[in-house]
């Protein structure tokens, strides 16, 4: 019915009012705020085909979302976009009443696809210690990577965490870092033994990237700007190979193993839940995936009611 490859430059000023609330009032970060935008732009080009637009919600109705779920799925695409699609679009119809320009909301009850809850994918122990033991240089690139990589498994920052880092988000002596996490929520996380030292020998030669004076980022790129995910990612994937992994490990990978490592080691899923940024601790706990064996062994171990231990 309609192609992707041709997408509404600009979006009727009710989709833009929408996505300005998001970035101002709701804090929502640029790569939600973008992630929308190409949601509204696909839609309003399917209703652009029916003879409808955006720009006058009150004509559209559950017909016209019904089609557009069809559409989607002819495109097979993946549930969990088409689930990030309705939040959308479930947000800016409940935005188009609050304005008072829309009495029914033609989203309420559509119900999301059921997604499948694959466990995050994680490292052991031994290839996270193998990814970060390969012998590095003294050279710039490989001291920031590895400090990347340490703060990224030493601390289970999200990738747009660490890459937000600044110079002043930094205090080595007490060993912390304040990080803006989701909808710019401040935290505070610890930075392990490993990572600050880490961090100390590359602020030495941070200056080599040839920052500007005003530039505060900490990760920097090789033309003195602040890191981009891209590079990041790559960055990983060359560090993944070097130390000879079985895997390309990337960024979040190594945020699923903190939290892995730390449970399986005992740590208080509340504190894990602080530690991670988590709004739910339904989020946390899909960490908690253990083995049968280690869920017998728990069981025999500290129920009251498990097997009896040999004399």
């Amino acid at each position: 019915m309609c192609s992707t490859s041709a997408r509404p430059e600009v979006l009727p000023e009710t989709g833009q009012a929408f996505l300005a609330w998001l970035a101002v009032e709701k804090g929502y970060s640029q790569a939600t705020v973008a992630a929308y935008r190409v949601d509204l732009e696909q839609f309003e080009q399917y209703l652009n085909n029916l003879g409808l637009s955006l720009r006058a919600p009150q004509d559209i109705t559950r017909r016209e979302l019904h089609g557009f779920l069809a559409y989607l799925h002819g495109l097979r695409q993946a549930k969990s976009s088409v689930s990030r699609k309705l939040s959308c679009l479930r947000g800016f119809f409940r935005f188009q009443m609050r304005r008072g320009g829309l009495k029914n909301n033609p989203t309420a009850g559509l119900a999301n696809p059921k997604l499948a809850k694959p466990h995050p994918k994680a490292v052991n122990v031994d290839q996270a210690f193998a990814l970060l033991d390969t012998p590095r240089t003294t050279e710039p690139e490989s001291l920031r990577d590895v400090s990347l990589a340490e703060v990224l498994y030493g601390s289970g920052l999200r990738i747009g965490e660490a890459l937000g880092l600044d110079l002043d988000d930094l205090d080595l002596a007490s060993g912390m870092a304040r990080v803006w996490g989701k909808g710019s929520k401040e935290r505070l996380a610890p930075l392990s033994d490993t990572a600050i030292s880490s961090l100390r020998a590359y602020l030495q030669v941070r200056h080599a990237f040839g920052p500007e004076p005003s530039e505060k980022a900490l990760f920097l790129g090789l033309r003195g700007k602040r890191l981009q995910r891209r590079q990041a990612g790559r960055i990983l994937e060359n560090m993944s190979k070097q130390a000879g992994l079985p895997m390309a490990v990337h960024p979040h990978m190594l945020r699923h193993s903190f939290a892995t490592h730390i449970l399986a080691s005992g740590a208080d899923m509340r504190a894990v839940q602080e530690l991670l940024g988590h709004a739910k601790l339904s989020t946390t706990q899909r960490y908690t995936h253990l083995n049968l064996d280690q869920l017998t062994r728990a069981y025999d171990q500290a129920h009251p009611r498990g097997k009896k231990k040999s004399p």
